[in-house]
């Protein structure tokens, strides 16, 4: 009789046990803590102020996330890999001055001025990628160097001014300026693009090989994946992308300088850090990287619309960055355990 009804009295705290390791469970997946914080940020500031949730505050936070977003995925995949890209934003700026000056100075059509510009910051993210795995050296120096390179090259080809020549009308006018469901057109490209690296991440052979080199390079080489050459795919792809980003942020905002683009690479690692990636490789998702592009631009809009000074955006986003790889660090420590 008492052992029946001390398993009675403690079904209560089992389900309340078995309940909170469910919760547990839930907040713990992948992504879903960056989306909870996205989610009370905007909530707060949705109650303090009803500018925020105006559909033309709504677009222009879509226009700011966009670049980051594009710029975010090719991040992800090369994070992925245990690598880190320091350049995909002086990559984009650089490769913007090329399709400006082609197209107005060079009187090149757009279209082959894009398709250039493109090609130019593929052919960094190759540059990139081979010096990784051709003569061993670390990522970080690598890209560090080309950022130098492209942010020089940028300031040679358009004498150091701060806005180049302006951008072709045929590119502002029938498609930056141009909507669908009250949205701008470029919007759906960089949406476009994150799905599909999503699906190519999570249902491809390149997804699967990318996050295996990621978690065990060498076990990856033993299992027959051409690991160099997959990392200079994923580089390369880096650097497109920079260039998908250079033609969407041309399109909607017209000009360019190399300076204005400095500190994009740093909101790309930013953004896929807070999404959940892994700095240490294998682990991490473009949707969730998509989710952390997200969360400083909200908070840097809120932060406005409250006139607050902006410059606090800069101190979370920083603090946000330390607490993410902490958390990951300790996530990584209990599955060693």
């Amino acid at each position: 009789m008492t052992a029946t009804s001390g398993t009675t009295a403690s079904e209560p705290s089992l389900r309340r046990n078995g309940g909170f390791a469910a919760a547990r469970r839930v907040l713990s997946a992948q992504g879903v803590a960056p989306l909870l914080a996205l989610l009370l940020t905007s909530a707060f500031f949705a109650v303090k102020s009803d500018a925020f949730l105006h559909a033309q505050n709504f677009s222009l936070i879509l226009q700011q996330v966009m670049v980051v977003g594009v710029l975010a995925v090719g991040q992800t995949l090369v994070i992925l890999t245990a690598g880190i890209d320091l350049s995909v934003g002086t990559v984009m700026a650089f490769g913007q001055i090329v399709m400006t000056k082609l197209a107005v100075a060079s009187g090149v059509t757009p279209l082959a001025a894009i398709a250039l510009g493109i090609l130019v910051c593929v052919g960094f993210g190759v540059l990139n990628g081979a010096l990784v795995t051709g003569i061993r050296l670390p990522p970080f120096i690598v890209t560090l160097g080309t950022f130098g390179m492209t942010f020089g090259f940028g300031d040679l080809i358009d004498g150091g001014s701060y806005l180049p020549a302006p951008v072709p009308p045929a590119l502002t006018n029938h498609f930056g300026s141009g909507k669908i469901f009250g949205l701008y057109a470029p919007i759906y490209v960089a949406l476009l693009f994150l799905i599909v690296a999503h699906i190519a991440l999570h249902y491809t052979r390149f997804g699967r090989y990318t996050s295996a080199i990621g978690s065990n390079v060498e076990g990856s080489r033993r299992t027959g994946i051409a690991v160099d050459r997959h990392i200079v795919k994923v580089y390369a792809l880096a650097g497109f992308l920079a260039g998908v980003a250079a033609v969407l942020d041309l399109a909607i905002f017209t000009n360019t300088t190399s300076i204005s683009h400095q500190t994009d690479n740093l909101s790309a690692i930013g953004a896929v850090v807070i999404g959940g990636t892994s700095l240490f490789g294998g682990v991490g998702t473009v949707l969730g990287s998509g989710v952390g592009a997200f969360i400083p631009t909200v908070l840097q809009n809120g932060l406005v619309i409250k006139a607050v000074q902006p410059f606090w955006q800069e101190v979370v986003v920083g603090a946000a960055i330390i607490l993410a790889v902490y958390v990951d660090q300790l996530r990584r420590r209990r599955a060693n355990a």
